[in-house]
This record gives C-alpha cells, sequence and structure tokens, in this order.
C-alpha cells in the first residue's frame, strides 16, 4: 500500500476551514506527556488564550477532546436533568440537534421552530418564558451552519436573566469569526470547535461555564449521564491547582490549538473580524452579481458562512460543487435536510477568508457558469468584489 499524499484543495465549505503552516507544524512537535509539567503548562496558556476569544473571565474555560459536537453533547448531558424544561431555537440542522440531545436527557426540549434562513425573535422567547413551567435553559444556535444565519444573543440572553433561566449557546461557526461576548452578553455555555473559525484541525470543542452554570452542575439531582463528558470530572483535569488524570488528552491537536490561538491573538480580534466582514461581503456582492441571492435576510448573513439560494436553471447544482472540485480543487458544501439540492454553503472561515480566496472561487464559477450557460456577463462577478474591496478599506 502506497503513502498517502492529500491533493490540494481550497477549503471553502462549511468546514474544516484553511489551517495555517504553523499550526501544522505546531502538530508534528515531539510528543510528551498528557500530566507532563510542561504540557499541562501549555494547557494554562489555551485557557487564557481561549479566554480572550470568549471575551470571558470564566475560570471554567476549557477544551473538550471531541469535535464541535462533543462540546455540544458536553454542553447539553452537564445542565440538563429529566424532567427539565428546556426551549430550543430551531431554525436549522444543529437546533435540530440540540434538541434530540436534550430529549435523549430525558429533558422537555420545548421547540420554537421558525423556516430555515430566519432567526428566532425575542418575542417568542418571551412568550414561552412567561407561561411555561419553569424554564431550565434557553439554547440557541449563534450561527446556523446548514442555513448562514446570524442569530441575535443579546435580547434572548437579557429575558433569561429577566427569568433566572440560562442561556446555552452553540458558537461552533462564529468564534474566532466574528465577536462572541460570553461576559458582557450574559452567556451561561458556550461551546465551539477547532475545525472552523479557530483554523485548527477538527478534533477539539472549546468550551466555556459561567458561576451560573457551574452551580447548577454542582446542584445535579443525579449525576452526569455521561462519564467522558462528564464536567465535575474533567475540571479536575484542567484545574491548575489538582490536574486529576481524567483522560489522555489529545496533545498533538492541544499543541496545534495553542499554535492557532497564538495567530489570532497576534492579529487582534477586531483586525479578524473586520476582515471576515469586508471578505463575505465582496463575496455576496460577486455572487448576486451571477444571480446567486443569499438565504438570510441582508441583516442577518453570517460574515463566516455565506449561504445562498441556487436559481432554478441551474438544474444540476451538485454537478456544478463537483465540477469545482474537480477542474479547480475548490471545496464548497451544498444543502442539508429540506435545503438539499437547494443552496450552497460557502465557509469563510478563518485562514481560508482571504480576498484571493474569494476572487478564486468566483472567476471559477463565472467560468462554469459561461460554459454551462447561466452565467451571461463574464467578469461580473469579479467586478462586483473589486468594487466592494475598493470601498470597504
Amino acid at each position: 500500500m502506497q503513502s498517502f499524499l492529500a491533493p490540494q484543495r481550497l477549503l471553502l465549505g462549511p468546514g474544516p476551514s484553511a489551517v495555517h503552516p504553523r499550526v501544522l507544524r505546531a502538530m508534528s512537535t515531539a510528543l510528551i506527556g498528557h500530566l507532563d509539567p510542561i504540557f499541562l503548562g501549555i494547557m494554562n496558556d489555551i485557557q487564557t488564550l481561549l479566554r480572550r476569544v470568549f471575551a470571558t473571565t470564566n475560570p471554567f474555560t476549557i477544551a473538550v477532546s471531541g469535535t464541535g459536537s462533543a462540546g455540544m453533547e458536553a454542553a447539553i448531558v452537564n445542565i440538563i436533568e429529566p424532567g427539565d424544561h428546556v426551549v430550543v431555537g430551531i431554525n436549522g440542522v444543529f437546533g435540530t440537534r440540540l434538541a434530540t440531545i436534550i430529549e435523549r436527557c430525558g429533558g422537555n426540549a420545548i421547540r420554537v421552530e421558525v423556516p430555515w434562513g430566519q432567526v428566532i425573535e425575542p418575542g417568542s422567547i418571551a412568550e414561552i418564558l412567561q407561561r411555561s413551567s419553569p424554564v431550565k435553559a434557553v439554547v440557541l444556535v449563534h450561527a446556523e451552519t446548514s442555513t448562514g444565519a446570524w442569530q441575535p444573543i443579546e435580547p434572548i440572553a437579557a429575558l433569561c436573566r429577566e427569568y433566572d433561566t440560562l442561556l446555552i449557546v452553540d458558537a461552533v461557526t462564529s468564534l474566532g469569526g466574528m465577536p462572541v461576548e460570553i461576559d458582557q452578553w450574559g452567556i451561561d455555555v458556550c461551546y465551539s470547535a477547532t475545525q472552523k473559525c479557530l483554523s485548527c484541525p477538527p478534533g477539539l470543542a472549546p468550551l466555556t461555564l459561567s458561576q451560573r452554570a457551574l452551580s447548577v452542575l454542582k446542584a445535579r439531582r443525579s449525576p452526569c449521564p455521561s462519564w467522558y463528558f462528564d464536567l465535575s470530572l474533567i475540571a479536575d483535569y484542567w484545574a491548575e491547582q489538582r490536574r486529576a488524570y481524567h483522560h489522555t488528552a489529545p496533545i498533538s491537536m492541544i499543541y496545534a490549538l495553542r499554535e492557532a490561538l497564538r495567530l489570532i491573538d497576534e492579529e487582534g480580534l477586531p483586525a479578524r473580524f473586520s476582515r471576515h466582514q469586508l471578505n463575505s461581503r465582496a463575496l455576496i456582492a460577486g455572487l448576486m452579481a451571477l444571480g446567486l441571492s443569499p438565504l438570510p435576510p441582508p441583516d442577518r448573513q453570517l460574515p463566516t458562512l455565506v449561504c445562498v439560494t441556487v436559481p432554478a436553471h441551474i438544474d444540476n447544482e451538485e454537478a456544478v460543487r463537483a465540477e469545482l472540485l474537480r477542474r479547480f480543487g475548490i471545496e464548497i458544501g451544498g444543502g442539508l435536510g429540506p435545503l438539499k439540492g437547494k443552496v450552497w454553503r460557502i465557509g469563510l472561515m478563518g485562514e481560508s477568508s482571504t480576498e484571493a480566496n474569494v476572487l478564486t472561487l468566483l472567476n471559477a464559477l463565472e467560468e462554469i457558469g459561461i460554459r454551462s450557460g447561466w452565467v451571461s456577463t463574464p467578469g461580473a462577478g469579479l467586478q462586483a468584489a473589486a468594487h466592494t474591496y475598493s470601498v470597504g478599506r
């Protein structure tokens, strides 16, 4: 069997994103023990850097071993117990997944559903909080990866404080690419993933808990149903004072995350957020010039993931994506669930969010569109994007 050599790909799908060479080099660092004092110091570095990205002073800020779905499950199974009432916003795949996990924990998932591409309005949450039994938590997806919708958090966070309800937020496709203000907004539990805007390979899930959430965790009526994701046990491994063994940490991934977070720190969050915003605006302008309209309303479009509807005159959207991959080495994502075959999901996250990548994708789409007959004005997409860059700097 021959050794594997990965093909060159431009990763512009919903994840993973491109990874900086420094992060890849960090992964090749020699292994040391996961309880080695030097490695524990690396864990301390990660906690410090994660607090900056989460904009929090929460002592309990860690990286769970596993992908973003591991962070999702850890957040829910530790907070929700049988019989708890939980309001969950559903406007895409991941709100639906959250409701499923809540119900598997024995919780009562009170679904607030809106059409995919829309967001959950505060009034809908307020109505339920006013008329329902005591609600343990409200759960929202900040950046819905399946639709490109940007969910406002602050107004609903204020409602959670008013009704003494925890707020759990999925920031998988937002952390590191757009503001996630844990302390300022009043989020109690928030999780993310390394392979999106943090531009680190998949395998860790950043997670932070407020003191309110920790109090709820400590007051559980029953043990957490998951041993691996039991945060009361994992906390002892990440706590600087104890460092009790729980499981073998993914050492190379910890190296990688530390370097990815250092890159974010060097760039600075304001500059990073501005970069994502500008590249997203330019891409949307170019796509619209090609006849592709964003699914979410203009004020609810993510700067990290652009979801556009595929016009009816493109009769085989999957063939376009396949040609992008085969001829140009560019990966973009298709739709999920009821959006399958109807949308394209284009990620501009972390290292993938560059002007060069935006223009490369638009150029490739124009070429395919001209040859297939659904682009009639050569250069329209590129010109629209270039104009956005010229006035946006």
